[in-house]
């Protein structure tokens, strides 16, 4: 609930007969909270102004200014997230006829420069079928060699801003842990300054360092997660990339008939 979000910045003083709260108190300013459908919006006095905010942004100010530096982590991690989904689809990077197809064309009309070039602009792993085939008649080592080369960009596309998801993971603990430093620093500080007469300013710095703990974890593991399963998808992509590029070299270095001759 809102009480348990804003917990030790804001203390609810009534309630209606629903149970809900309709009067708290912000840092000894009386402010009404409504809530409309999903949104909850604060509404608090300020020189005698009435003025509306949105709950969330009364939570990232009680973060203190670690605060929007864990949301932008939280943005980009999403939106890494989102466009690796879409990038790492196994029938975009490895279709599973291609090497037939292929295969088919050479012992037909052959490859000529312009199907090796849509071949090559097709999908990651024609790119890679493109280079061995290429360098098919210089021999099986030469022929592997460029295999192994193009598959070494391939791979590297693949793992794109996956360091940046993993850098995310990591440091986003630490920005919490930042915050519940500098949130407990200014709780001293208060104290030592005023005593510990001053409850509302001694609760506003607890929340500062609760809130930043928690937000930095909140986003911390999901990005663990997402980068743990992402890491796991592509080695299981290299495996089939790799498969499939073997079974091209073997095919035609080996005088033995292919399941694609049945």
């Amino acid at each position: 609930s809102f009480e348990d979000i804003l917990f030790g910045r804001i203390a609810f003083d009534e309630l209606d007969r629903d149970g809900k709260p309709v009067r708290v108190r912000l840092s000894s300013t009386a402010v009404n909270v409504q809530e409309d459908g999903n949104h909850v919006n604060v509404i608090y006095e300020h020189h005698g102004e009435l003025r509306r905010v949105s709950a969330s942004i009364v939570v990232m100010a009680a973060g203190g200014w670690v605060m929007p530096f864990i949301v932008v982590c939280s943005v980009l991690a999403l939106a890494i997230c989102i466009e690796r989904h879409f990038a790492l689809n196994k029938q975009r990077i490895a279709p599973p006829h291609l090497l037939a197809t292929v295969w088919q064309q050479l012992r037909g009309d052959g490859l000529d420069a312009q199907r090796l070039k849509a071949l090559r602009q097709g999908s990651p792993l024609g790119a890679i079928l493109a280079a061995g085939l290429a360098n098919r008649h210089q021999g099986r080592e030469v022929m592997r060699e460029s295999i192994r080369e193009a598959a070494s960009h391939v791979i590297h596309s693949l793992e794109r801003y996956l360091n940046a998801l993993g850098t995310i993971a990591a440091i986003t603990p630490l920005m919490g842990l930042l915050g519940t430093v500098v949130g407990m620093i200014s709780v001293f500080t208060e104290i030592t300054t005023h005593g510990t007469g001053n409850a509302n300013a001694l609760a506003g710095g607890i929340s500062e360092a609760l809130l930043t703990t928690a937000a930095g974890l909140a986003v911390a593991i999901p990005a663990l997660v997402m980068h743990r399963h992402y890491t796991a998808r592509i080695e299981s992509i290299v495996v089939d990339l790799e498969r499939e590029a073997i079974k091209l070299v073997d095919a035609l270095h080996s005088n033995q008939k292919t399941e694609y001759d049945l």
